[in-house]
């Protein structure tokens, strides 16, 4: 099992300098930035600082998408943070929620996040590639070889199945381990029938943890059903509740759902979180006390994760690196 952190962009450098050297030295493999250029700072620019201050630390956005930046310019970002970083990046890839919601653009199709894939990687690789309505074909004549590995977040069937055939791996913002093995099997049933070798494929948990009693952790944690009920409504929007391919104890909750403001996306001061439950909220996240911590992540493991993610948005950000590095990593390493 790995272990990951994510930055919503609101932490001081300073202070994510000190966190990102605290996570590593605990045992976190992995950093991830949310990347919605208007609600946070720019993501990239944070990872290039944190990298300098680790050493084997890996870094991408949780999630970019294939809208946000021209192609070339993404990939010649992503190779250069490869070149500098001695191969520490990967990319998390969505369609763009909150990044394109916020300026009332629409998310990219599923085709376009499945075309961006192979063509970014490609350039990263030094290959030479015509896409959109670029005439000339680009190549990045320093490019070193790199194979980027992109991870594609998904909750509805055909973004599921866009992650199997595409991706290097499935990030899920979810940490309900019978959902996560939902969520998880149909992305390695398309990639095996994609013909795929699915046994690299990787497996993210991203919610977010917090030590205390069940009253603190769950007044912590609120906001974050929330977050996934807005992807959640898109689904129930596309399928509809009885189609049977969107099991109900993924869209009950939302029933009471009245909308949702994406410029407090993943935020606690969101206005809509009156529809949410303790018993969701204590679904979706790992809370409680470092032995519900180690039982929670290893049923995620059971489930198929591969990393599980926290997203660090509390205050008690150090605490809670500390608790894992003393508690709860340990336990995972001696099952290697």
């Amino acid at each position: 099992m790995e272990f990951g952190i994510t930055f919503k962009g609101f932490v001081s450098p300073n202070r994510a300098r000190n966190l990102v050297r605290q996570a590593e030295e605990a045992g976190f493999s992995y950093c991830w930035f949310y990347d919605s250029h208007i609600l946070w700072r720019e993501s990239f620019v944070a990872m290039a600082m944190c990298m300098e201050h680790t050493t084997k630390m890996r870094f991408g956005p949780c999630v970019t998408n294939p809208n946000i930046r021209d192609w070339s310019l993404a990939a010649s970002l992503y190779g250069s943070l490869a070149l500098q970083s001695d191969g520490r990046i990967d990319i998390g890839l969505g369609r763009g929620d909150s990044s394109m919601r916020v300026m009332g653009k629409k998310p990219a199709p599923l085709a376009r996040v499945a075309e961006f894939t192979h063509k970014v990687k490609a350039m990263v690789k030094g290959d030479e590639v015509t896409y959109g309505e670029c005439e000339n074909p680009v190549k990045l004549p320093w490019a070193v070889g790199y194979d980027l590995p992109v991870w594609i977040a998904a909750y509805g069937p055909k973004a599921l199945a866009t992650a199997g055939e595409h991706g290097d791996g499935l990030i899920l913002q979810i940490a309900e381990p019978k959902l996560v093995k939902w969520f998880a099997d149909q992305a390695l049933s398309a990639g095996e029938k994609a013909g795929k070798d699915m046994t690299g494929f990787k497996i993210q948990a991203a919610a977010p943890a917090y030590f205390g009693t069940m009253e603190e952790c769950l007044e912590k944690t609120r906001w974050f059903p929330a977050m996934v009920g807005n992807h959640v409504a898109d689904i129930v929007e596309k399928y509809g509740t009885d189609s049977g391919l969107v099991p109900s104890s993924l869209t009950d909750y939302i029933e009471q759902r009245k909308g949702y403001d994406y410029s407090k996306h993943g935020q606690s001061d969101n206005p809509y979180l009156d529809f949410i439950s303790d018993e969701i909220i204590e679904s979706f996240s790992v809370l409680g006390s470092p032995d519900d911590h180690i039982s929670k992540i290893k049923q995620l493991e059971e489930a198929g994760v591969t990393q599980f993610n926290i997203y660090l948005d509390n205050g008690d950000e150090e605490n809670i690196i500390a608790k894992y590095g003393e508690f709860v990593i340990p336990e995972f390493e001696k099952e290697e």
